[in-house]
């Protein structure tokens, strides 16, 4: 079945029922090591793992490592430019479920990314980066303990697709022709504008189908959260791009308004039943007002449609979700893009987890782990229907490799993630503490020592960093 790998003779698959992974106590994962300091990250980082279910569990469940090639490791063992071999592509379409170090992206043609090569080859559409502080990192800011959000990104659309053409490519130039010559002088909100000739041309596709299974696992998400948590924010530039970005923020309030009808209010439903509900002899008209406050300055046609969301709001929803009942359930809420970057800056503690597509995600998840203290803090996860891939959110960092001295948490969480994904959580529970006490004792590797107030010296292995977790799992 396989070219050049022996899977472990022990064990059992994860299968996926509906989306979900349905987990035997012995599940087979496949690891891929990752390139340059994957060579430390990963064995401290299976360490802390294995001693995690062990102590969990004793016996009862063991996670049985299979490891599989990407990368760098991948050329080495299967021949020049096999950056990803279809032994690794076969393995975690077998097994599911899979964890991997940093990958370096090729240079030059054919994969642009081994990362997101693997997101659309699996169809993970669900990108999940937590961003929480952990008492005693290194922040740039004040207050990095208020930022504790969950970015849901959309990760098989958008920008990342890789559909554009270099300028002056005769495909690109037969768009460009096409588009100045038919297209936009017969659609009248873009008559005047032309694409100058020396552009090149890329694709932003955002799907009706790609947003809201997006959203729907968001919201899913938010309702396992505690109640003060269940919020789940839309993120984009519809105010520009209003048929792609707008789009995804209409559909994902579709799905809101549908599907999960029972359990979701909108931010502008909230303000309609807590309006009437502080006066109840509030008529639809002043209610109106209320939430417009330009409402008297607008055509009556808007007046009238703005009457029309008050009352359809009143009849549909008033008595399941009126008299405070709106309170318990998820809110939804949208903000545009660049908006939120500042919010996350000056009002962290309101958001909790943000739906995003590909590129504003990428951007958002860096900057919100810069909060937290940066990527080698922060983890990631890539979830499909049928398949799930955990994974550092760095890079390789090449010339440290080999020296037992870079940061593991990146992976480590990441294995958290994957555990949680597993139901595992009293073990990821065992992991969370070990490394928040660890650095809340100052048992860090040098990144994080050298920025700490004193500086620790001398700062902790890549390795005995490991070992610092595991000796605080049960450290109150």
């Amino acid at each position: 079945m396989y070219d050049k790998l022996i899977p472990p003779t022990t064990g059992s698959k994860i299968t996926f029922d509906h989306g979900q992974p349905i987990v035997p106590n012995d599940p087979i994962i496949p690891y891929i090591r990752g390139d340059g300091t994957g060579v430390d990250l990963w064995p401290a980082s299976q360490r802390v793992l294995d001693a995690a279910v062990a102590a969990a569990y004793g016996g009862d469940r063991q996670i049985n490592w299979f490891k599989v090639y990407a990368g760098d490791e991948a050329c080495e063992v299967y021949g020049t430019y096999q950056y990803l071999p279809e032994d690794t592509l076969g393995a975690i379409r077998e097994y599911g479920v899979a964890i991997k170090g940093p990958l370096t992206t090729p240079i030059g043609g054919g994969i642009r990314s081994l990362n997101v090569a693997l997101r659309q080859i699996f169809d993970l559409y669900s990108c999940v980066r937590p961003c929480r502080y952990y008492q005693g990192t290194p922040s740039p800011h004040k207050n990095p303990e208020q930022l504790d959000v969950i970015i849901y990104r959309e990760n098989t659309e958008d920008i990342y697709l890789g559909i554009e053409w270099k300028e002056g490519s005769e495909t690109g130039k037969k768009l460009i022709d096409l588009l100045n010559t038919d297209l936009i002088p017969n659609t009248p909100e873009h008559k005047g504008k032309q694409i100058r000739l020396d552009s090149g041309i890329g694709i932003k596709p955002i799907s009706k189908t790609g947003s809201q299974r997006l959203v729907r696992r968001a919201i899913a998400h938010a309702l396992r959260l505690p109640p003060a948590k269940q919020m789940v924010t839309l993120v984009h530039k519809g105010n520009i791009m209003k048929y792609t970005e707008g789009a995804f923020r209409d559909w994902g309030y579709e799905l809101a308004t549908t599907e999960f009808r029972a359990q979701c209010v909108t931010e502008r439903e909230s303000w309609i039943l807590g309006n009437l509900e502080g006066n109840p002899d509030l008529s639809i008209e002043d209610n109106a007002r209320l939430i417009d406050p330009g409402y008297d300055t607008l055509t009556p046609e808007k007046q009238q449609a703005i009457c029309g969301e008050v009352k359809e709001v009143l009849e549909t929803i008033g008595a399941s979700h009126g008299q405070g009942q709106w309170k318990t359930k998820v809110m939804v809420n949208d903000r545009i893009a660049d908006s939120i970057f500042q919010q996350l800056q000056t009002r962290p503690g309101e958001y909790s987890i943000l739906a995003t597509m590909n590129l504003n995600g990428d951007y958002l998840s860096d900057a919100a782990a810069a909060i937290v203290g940066g990527l080698g803090m922060a983890p990631g996860a890539n979830i499909g229907d049928t398949a799930a891939i955990f994974e550092a959110t760095h890079g390789t960092a090449p010339k440290h490799a080999g020296l037992d001295r870079v940061n593991p948490g990146s992976v480590i969480l990441s294995g958290v993630m994957l555990l949680e994904y597993l139901g595992w959580q009293e073990a990821a529970d065992l992991v969370t503490n070990g490394l928040a006490q660890a650095i809340a004792h100052r048992e860090v590797t040098y990144d994080l020592a050298r920025l700490m107030e004193p500086p620790v010296n001398p700062p902790l292995k890549c390795s005995e960093f490991g070992e610092a977790i595991i000796k605080h799992f049960n450290t109150p």
